[in-house]
């Protein structure tokens, strides 16, 4: 059994307890709910960097990342840096990160937010709405063809953006929907946690141009974003290379500097 599968069964305990929980009824009732959305994916198709940055604690394959930071200063220094929006991990067992951190996240900063989380239930849409959240992840490796149509048509009535991450070109064939924004491609090998670009690049001509391709895991240089821009790519999602350091903020800064010189 890989790590992902091991995660999709704690998920599935975790969402069956948080939902026995706190009904629906007043997820919909909170305050972020009726909140005007950002679009990630327009932001992306204006930008000249594309950066979508990251803020994750640790993760399977790195443990510890950064466990110092609070995500009031990583998403104000964000947003201060000229990012297109921001990942947030809201995965506690396995990345640590948690719902709250979305809260404080959008009440830091007035970028468009991705919860990025394994989502296997529409109940999680609607806790990212509530939470603040603009856009959601969808895995294709986690989803079958229906689960994708079901959960992204639902998003888009929460006037959520959707983001939907593929692996490989079978993912990618069952997965393109007009219900979708962006089509992410992850270039970590889940099962060996390989990072390698031709992933990104070998996928691109097979991503309709009406969807925001999006290339994930494993871009922790400006070389490597020149080299994806030519394959269509308009987002990039950094995580750990901002959140290893003391100051995300700052170095997403520098970074943005050296690709919009």
């Amino acid at each position: 059994m890989n790590i992902l599968d091991k995660i999709v069964i704690d998920k599935r305990q975790e969402v069956a307890l948080r939902k026995s929980i706190i009904p629906t009824s007043q997820l919909e009732r909170s305050v972020l709910f009726e909140r005007q959305t950002v679009s990630l994916a327009s932001n992306l198709r204006q930008s000249k960097s594309g950066i979508i940055a990251e803020h994750k604690r640790r993760s399977p394959s790195k443990s510890v990342i950064n466990n110092t930071l609070n995500v009031q200063d990583v998403a104000t220094g964000y947003e201060s840096a000229g990012v297109c929006g921001m990942s947030v991990l809201t995965d506690g067992k396995y990345f640590g990160g948690a719902l709250d951190d979305l809260l404080i996240a959008r009440a830091s900063c007035n970028l468009p937010l991705l919860r990025k989380e394994f989502i296997i239930d529409k109940y999680q849409l609607l806790e990212a709405k509530a939470y603040g959240a603009d856009v959601i992840l969808l895995i294709a490796a986690i989803l079958t063809k229906a689960e994708i149509k079901q959960f992204s048509e639902f998003a888009k009535t929460l006037n959520l953006d959707v983001l939907l991450e593929v692996h490989n070109e079978e993912e990618l064939h069952k997965s393109i929907m007009p219900s979708l924004d962006m089509l992410g491609v992850n270039n970590r090998n889940l099962k060996t946690f390989d990072v390698s670009l031709e992933t990104s690049k070998s996928l691109s001509t097979l991503i309709p141009d009406d969807f925001v391709k999006v290339s994930e895991s494993g871009i922790s240089s400006t070389e490597a974003i020149k080299e994806l821009q030519p394959y269509g790519y308009q987002g990039f999602l950094i995580g750990e290379n901002f959140m290893k350091t003391d100051n995300p903020g700052t170095h997403a800064k520098e970074f943005i500097q050296k690709l919009e010189p």
